[in-house]
């Protein structure tokens, strides 16, 4: 890859892929609506918002790999999750196709299958379980991810990410963490990766009580560093507030948000 184009850089999962991917490939190009630092040698700043195609189809051109993480990044309503998520998820698809990128790198997250048991162990085969707005969108994202690799050729990976911090902050987030090294290293295996088609994966550390398998791409060489279990002493020590409903699924608080369900009825 000699260009790679990076959207939403200027959030936190941006910043961080800013500082661990430089030097890396010839050309780092960054893109968001909010400012950016100074372009550094190797690096490109391009402003683009994700609702405005022709905006983005700029952005793409020269590039070889998108890595697309802009867009709103926790639970809102719809109205608010809609334009960037839905609309800007689209348009970076549908710009990479007309300037020929080659390859797409999709930051979904685990709150598309939330609604799972959290006692449950689950890899990609799974059918979505969004757990809110906000897990819609990743749903409809990795659907249009699949789309265009089934349509127009583009290889996709969608990246179902965890709890993204410097470290974990709860018992929930034991299971689900994605320190900054480790998403560095999973953004650069689906970077530089042999060819593929079209993939999930998810974005967690190497944490003891991981519940989510990456069946079947071991091509992919990510190997975690991270435990979650380093922590745990600090955590457990403090109280156990999670509610009864967060505690039972893999999104947490997210399914729990507006929730007037049937708990019986959620296998």
């Amino acid at each position: 890859m000699h260009r790679v184009l990076i959207t939403g850089a200027a959030g936190n999962i941006g910043r961080t892929l800013r500082e661990g991917l430089r030097g890396r490939y010839p050309a780092l190009r960054l893109s968001d609506i909010a400012p950016l630092d100074a372009a550094r040698a190797g690096e490109e700043i391009v402003r683009a918002d994700l609702t405005d195609l022709a905006a983005m189809e700029a952005a793409m051109d020269g590039v070889d790999c998108a890595v697309h993480l802009g867009g709103i990044a926790v639970e809102d309503t719809w109205d608010k999750v809609l334009p960037n998520n839905v609309a800007g998820t689209w348009n970076v698809f549908e710009a990479a196709r007309r300037r020929g990128v080659r390859r797409v790198i999709y930051a979904s997250s685990h709150h598309a299958i939330g609604f799972y048991r959290r006692a449950r162990v689950i890899d990609q085969s799974v059918v979505p379980r969004p757990d809110g707005p906000y897990g819609v969108s990743k749903v409809f994202g990795e659907a249009v991810g699949r789309l265009f690799a089934d349509k127009h050729g583009l290889a996709v990976a969608c990246l179902r990410i965890g709890a993204f911090r410097e470290r974990p902050a709860d018992r929930r987030q034991m299971h689900v963490w994605l320190s900054p090294r480790d998403a560095v290293q999973l953004v650069g295996c689906c970077i530089d990766a042999p060819d593929y088609h079209f993939i999930v994966v998810y974005g967690v550390s190497n944490n003891v009580r991981n519940r989510y398998r990456n069946t079947g791409l071991e091509f992919l060489g990510y190997r975690p560093q991270d435990n979650s279990e380093d922590y745990a002493a600090d955590i457990l020590r403090a109280p156990d507030d999670e509610d009864a409903i967060s505690r039972q699924f893999h999104g947490g608080p997210y399914p729990h948000m507006g929730f007037d369900g049937d708990l019986a009825k959620i296998e």
